[in-house]
């Protein structure tokens, strides 16, 4: 049978999503885990790579399994094998044509930047520090303008290995809430870095370095070489696929 699970975990003290032979991997200690509940080999696909630091508030996976334990079983066996940081949200079986990764219509990020004199101390590893006072109104009125299917080579990182870089952004929004300025993005699919180099170059428009205009130049140019620089992991978190309500998932990763 086929099994979708949810996982949320802090990217911090992990060198990524992906299984890896020269550190810990988000995917390699959900897979140790699930192989200790299921007593065999399982491994995992996931919807949405993320990189070193980045973190995750819902990705889903997909394994295959001959292994039978209930959804309770998955859920509580996993987390009692995972590390702190990592833990199963909710277990969900599937039929055998839903797919993590091609089945999602969409991914959602969200990228939290703490806008004040004083660096972070409680919330250090999940927002990044920007000490300048950062207009969100300019941030947003500058980022609309990524909206919609674009080639997105000025947002991509020379280590990128996708095929071509045009994406559908569907929805994008910078706003403030309090010391924080939180941007939101969904697309059918990302670029490696993508998000990080969007918001790596709307900061120079926040804090009145660049303008509005500047973001639309960037697009037009394709050149990754003249964008702003790669905005740091922690304040990166993906927050997770959107599936067809068809499949039946929780209502979080469902449109």
């Amino acid at each position: 049978m086929r099994i979708a699970l949810g996982i949320e975990y802090d990217g911090t003290d992990f060198l990524g999503w992906q299984r890896l032979s020269h550190g810990a991997s988000v995917q390699a200690s959900v897979e140790r885990a699930l192989s200790f509940v299921a007593a065999a080999p399982i491994e995992v696909t996931c919807a949405g790579r993320t990189d070193a630091g980045v973190h995750g508030r819902c990705q889903v996976v997909h394994f295959d399994t001959g292994i039978h334990r209930d959804l309770r079983s998955w859920i509580l066996g996993a987390c009692s094998n995972l590390p702190t940081g990592v833990a199963v949200l909710w277990a969900q079986p599937v039929s055998d044509d839903f797919h993590a990764r091609f089945s999602a219509r969409s991914r959602r990020y969200r990228y939290t930047i703490l806008n004040r004199a004083v660096r972070p101390a409680l919330d250090a590893r999940y927002v990044t520090w920007e000490r300048q006072p950062l207009d969100a109104g300019r941030m947003h009125a500058a980022a609309q303008v990524l909206l919609g299917e674009h080639d997105f080579s000025a947002f991509r990182a020379i280590s990128c290995q996708a095929k071509h870089a045009r994406r559908e952004v569907k929805a994008l929004s910078v706003r403030r809430a309090g010391e924080q300025v939180i941007i939101e993005i969904e697309a059918n699919a990302f670029l490696h870095h993508m998000v990080r180099n969007i918001v790596g170059s709307l900061l120079p428009v926040g804090r009145g370095e660049q303008p509005t205009e500047w973001i639309n130049t960037l697009l037009a140019g394709c050149s990754r070489e003249v964008a702003g620089p790669t905005a740091a992991a922690s304040g990166l978190t993906f927050i997770g696929p959107r599936y067809e309500s068809r499949w039946g998932l929780p209502v979080e990763v469902s449109e």
